[in-house]
């Protein structure tokens, strides 16, 4: 998952994107309310961890504006606010969840993934298929002709997001967007370096190639008819 973490405390945030970075999930940490809600209605992510006592913009206003901007991502509150006044104004601003400070990370954790798991404007399949290749989602586990592959989570995360746009060309800009962090370094080379290891992996004992490259547009999963198509 892709989790957007608006957080002040940076002690906290901290703690909360190691623990979550463990769990296969990419992380990013917006300081103050401001950038928080402008990333959360610029950028898709699976969940949305925001605490309420925020710089510029607390986290009700934050969360009314996501939701007013048509943004369906799951919001979990996390705050050192108790009062039920607070966390009945939160439900009402869109808000699905809500957890007081301090907090267990494992509760944190668990709390997330059943928020992501909620249905939005549809349901996620568990599994992802393109001809031999499978991808459970929840397992974690891929396979090709029934053969194991065993990517790393970035590699996995980058395989998600190309299963679930089949057909689709997609430019390296909108894979570093789903995929990396806004902190990743948009001159590297790690988009390029990760889709080529993927590819190996995917294509591992002569398969055919299921990812394709698009001269001056991006990448493209596909099948391999699909695929030599667009070169013609």
């Amino acid at each position: 998952m892709k989790v957007l973490l608006i957080e002040d405390d940076r002690e906290v945030s901290e703690m909360v994107k190691i623990s979550l970075s463990a769990g296969d999930n990419t992380v990013e940490i917006a300081e103050d309310g401001a950038n928080g809600s402008f990333l959360a209605r610029s950028f898709d992510y699976d969940a949305i961890i925001l605490d309420n006592a925020l710089p510029k913009k607390n986290g009700l206003t934050v969360c009314k504006e996501v939701r007013a901007a048509g943004k369906n991502t799951p919001i979990l509150f996390l705050s050192v606010t108790s009062d039920v006044a607070t966390k009945v104004s939160a439900f009402e601003k869109g808000a699905d969840d809500y957890m007081v400070k301090p907090f267990s990370l494992d509760e944190l954790n668990a709390r997330i993934k059943a928020v992501a798991r909620r249905p939005t404007k549809f349901v996620k399949p568990k599994v992802l298929k393109l001809l031999d290749l499978e991808v459970d989602i929840e397992k974690h586990i891929i396979t090709r002709g029934g053969v194991r592959i065993f990517p790393t989570h970035k590699e996995f995360n980058l395989l998600e997001f190309f299963l679930n746009n089949t057909g689709i060309v997609l430019s390296r800009a909108l894979i570093m967007e789903h995929v990396w962090s806004t902190e990743t370094n948009p001159f590297s080379n790690t988009v390029e370096a990760h889709i080529r290891n993927l590819r190996l992996k995917v294509n591992a004992g002569n398969k055919p190639n299921l990812i394709g490259n698009v001269t001056g547009r991006g990448y493209i999963m596909d099948t391999p008819e699909n695929l030599q198509n667009l070169k013609q």
